[in-house]
């Protein structure tokens, strides 16, 4: 390590000038900073603030102490136990400003009621709290059967504004129960009676809820009320939790009475589930499914749902692939299959029908047909079947046989197997166009089951717009 005189011109080469002139002018401060720490208060070593602050804050003691001193505050100490009644058994002696307290009383309450107050007392050093609790039954015991029957005499004469407090909250209830039981009125202000309903009861609910308040304040026992609610408070929490699906579900319901998605007898699909409304109750909506089976859709589950509504627009299209060979023509065979469609009377001639080619990568060409029909006067599923039929029949006829869409394979040794003969297809003896009326047998269960309904749990209101 090289001496002093050789590294004070090193570290003063590579440290600029103006550091250099800080730390000069700092050393003198630092050398004298214990210096004036020793004479600012509270900076000693081994004092803490904490303890200086506290032995400035006691009060000091005084050096000389005289008998009259102790006996004046020995009596000044027993004529304030003897105004309080819990306290007239405590003796006192007082000794050097030492006070010293003696005897029994009823409870710790008492006790720890007396230390404070001597240790209160101006001149007073310290106290001796040396009183002892009484444990005899029957001094224990009085006090609290006195206390009891004080009690049960506050009540008796608490009777009369007891019977008044329930009285008022009685007819406040009785009020409420009045105002909501006019549900002509409650349903012309609401959209549909489920509302009506809920509107009801939480009238009902806000009168209730208004007498018991009332009567808890006639009485004075507001305190309790709070203690209640704040109780109910986290019952609720607890029971909203325990209870999340079914308010879901009253939610959805009221959601959905108010937006009518659908309307009763309407074909509608929910997921994955197909019928005809029969109604729409607060806990669920009713179909009637194709096969006459009911079937009840929780509302949350409906209200989250993609509903598809068959009814809502009376013209549906149809659609039905036709596969054909590679060699042949399909613009022909195009215009073949649509004059077979224009030819039946429930397809619509506007919009008209058309034809598309989908797949021409496979084993064979894929024509693809679509057409409208009214199904207020055709069935949908009657007049596909009816269309696919025609159309196929017209393209039979015309040279253009639907071939398999897929590849056959042919073994070598099977290639001189003699084919299975094709029947050939007579036309000549062609059958009229099946019925494709609706069948409105599902409807007249559904208007049936609508009829029967005398309790008016519909929430469906056929006079609001539907959305």
């Amino acid at each position: 390590m090289p001496p002093l005189s050789r590294a004070l011109p090193l570290f003063c080469r590579f440290v600029p000038e103006q550091i250099l002139v800080l730390i000069l002018a700092l050393i003198p401060a630092l050398t004298a900073l214990p210096a004036h720490a020793q004479a600012i208060p509270g900076l000693t070593t081994g004092a803490s603030p904490s303890a200086s602050a506290s032995a400035s804050s006691a009060p000091s003691i005084a050096a000389d102490s005289t008998q009259g001193d102790d006996q004046k505050l020995a009596a000044r100490i027993r004529a304030i136990f003897v105004e309080i009644p819990a306290l007239r058994p405590a003796q006192v002696r007082v000794s050097a400003g030492v006070v010293t307290l003696t005897g029994t009383l009823a409870d710790q309450k008492a006790i720890d009621q007396a230390g404070a107050i001597a240790n209160r007392l101006t001149g007073v050093v310290t106290v001796q709290n040396q009183l002892t609790r009484d444990l005899e039954v029957d001094r224990n015991l009085s006090p609290a059967l006195s206390g009891v029957t004080g009690k049960a005499t506050g009540l008796w004469r608490m009777l009369p504004l007891i019977g008044v407090a329930l009285a008022v909250a009685i007819l406040v209830g009785m009020l409420g129960y009045a105002i909501a039981g006019r549900r002509k009125m409650w349903q012309r202000m609401a959209p549909n009676p489920f509302l009506a309903d809920l509107l009801a009861t939480a009238i009902r609910f806000i009168f209730v809820v208004g007498g018991i308040v009332l009567a808890l304040d006639i009485v004075g026992a507001t305190a309790l009320l709070g203690a209640v609610l704040g109780g109910a408070g986290v019952i609720g929490i607890a029971l909203g939790f325990a209870v999340r699906d079914s308010i879901d579900n009253y939610v959805s319901s009221l959601m959905l009475s108010v937006r009518q998605p659908f309307r009763a007898n309407d074909n509608v699909r929910i997921d994955n589930h197909e019928g005809r409304v029969v109604r729409l109750t607060s806990r669920a909506t009713v179909l009637i499914t194709g096969d006459g089976n009911h079937l009840r859709i929780p509302n949350s589950t409906v209200f989250k749902a993609v509903i598809l509504n068959f009814t809502a627009n009376p013209q549906r299209q149809f659609s039905f692939s036709y596969p054909i060979a590679h060699d042949v023509d399909p613009c022909r065979a195009r215009a073949v299959a649509l004059e077979s469609l224009k030819s039946l009377d429930f397809v619509l001639s506007d919009p008209a029908p058309g034809t598309e080619v989908t797949d021409i990568s496979g084993p064979a060409q894929m024509l693809k047909f679509s057409g409208w029909i009214d199904q207020t006067r055709a069935d949908f599923g009657k007049g596909r079947t009816q269309a696919m039929e025609t159309a196929r029949a017209a393209l039979r006829d015309a040279g253009y046989p639907a071939v398999a869409p897929a590849h056959r394979v042919h073994l070598l040794h099977e290639r001189d197997a003699r084919q299975p003969e094709v029947p050939e297809v007579k036309t000549d003896n062609v059958q009229k166009p099946a019925d494709v009326t609706p069948d409105r047998h599902i409807e007249k269960m559904v208007r049936q089951e609508r009829a029967a309904d005398d309790e008016g749990a519909d929430l469906l209101d056929a006079g609001r717009p539907v959305e």
